[in-house]
């Protein structure tokens, strides 16, 4: 029987060869970048949404700045060393398809910087935001909650990194934070974050799943950003996606596997005043068609329409 040949693996194309002096400034840098992740068809969907925003986040952490501090530098000459590093940083981006966070173990929510590694999803929630424009005081009528200072307790149920429990306890400066997820990995990954920020008298980490290990807790708030991904979407997901943890994603068939436990199990949890912050994606259909009766209150962010919902705990 004839042996069937191999077919040989799609590779990323060769880097160009950059001799030295050839790029100077930060701009350079950027534009060189930009053209080597538009050539390789990268996918951002980790803290930035486009080649412009990775290869200014990649830049500036390489020189040890703040992203928003790019343009400040934009004119500054780079060092031959640091040179190097920036373009090593850009092949090993395309090369290895690993979201940038991961490459230096960081990302930006709400201007703050958190540590990430594989063990956990990279955070881009945007629920981070919706605290800020939907939970602040009563003066514009616009807050869900009333007054940020009368909140006492917050639950963020599958917390991954902790990046959002973290927010929260900075948002609601009065409130104990309590934190779930079931990983004890992505466990780790939250408690240096919390060390990092300094909240660990107030926000406490648990391991579990969902509501179980807090007993008969109630808070003035919930938030979660659980795993919301259907089966098509699990099966579609491009290779930065896959690089990340697979239970941080998988919602089940119509991706609602975790979001109706949350929205069956959460009045038991909240206060009378209180109410649940759940991000759903895509899957704001499959929401409405699996609870026509719940008056879900859909919230939209910069970039976002309708992927976030919130219900208060007398309508649940």
């Amino acid at each position: 029987m004839a042996k069937r040949s191999k077919v040989p693996a799609k590779r990323s194309p060769a880097a160009p060869k950059v001799g030295a002096g050839e790029l100077h400034t930060l701009f350079d840098y950027l534009r060189y970048a930009v053209s080597r992740f538009n050539a390789a068809k990268l996918v951002f969907a980790h803290g930035t949404t486009d080649p412009v925003a990775e290869a200014a986040f990649l830049i500036t952490e390489t020189l040890h700045l703040h992203p928003d501090q790019f343009e400040n530098f934009a004119t500054a000459r780079v060092t031959i060393s640091e040179g190097k590093q920036i373009l090593d940083l850009i092949e090993r981006r395309i090369a290895t398809r690993k979201p940038a966070a991961y490459l230096v173990n960081k990302v930006y929510m709400r201007g703050l910087p958190f540590y990430v590694d594989e063990r956990t999803i990279v955070p881009r929630s945007f629920i981070g935001e919706l605290l800020d424009s939907h939970f602040g005081g009563d003066e514009d009528g616009t807050s869900l909650i009333g007054d940020p200072a009368e909140v006492e307790s917050v639950l963020d149920l599958c917390t991954g990194s902790g990046c959002l429990a973290i927010l929260a306890a900075r948002h609601f400066a009065n409130a104990d934070v309590d934190a779930v997820d079931i990983s004890k990995d992505a466990l780790e990954v939250a408690a240096r974050n919390v060390a990092d920020h300094g909240l660990e008298d107030r926000l406490t980490l648990h391991r579990g799943d969902l509501f179980k290990p807090l007993g008969d807790s109630t808070y003035d708030l919930i938030i979660s950003n659980p795993p919301y991904v259907d089966a098509e979407g699990m099966a579609a997901l491009p290779r930065e996606c896959r690089a990340e943890p697979k239970i941080a994603f998988d919602g089940g068939a119509d991706g609602l596997d975790i979001v109706r436990r949350l929205l069956d199990e959460a009045k038991q949890h909240l206060t009378p005043q209180g109410g649940l912050l759940c991000e759903i994606g895509r899957g704001r259909d499959n929401v409405e068609a699996a609870y026509p009766n719940l008056p879900l209150l859909w919230l939209d962010t910069e970039d976002s329409e309708g992927e976030v919902f919130w219900i208060a705990a007398a309508d649940l």
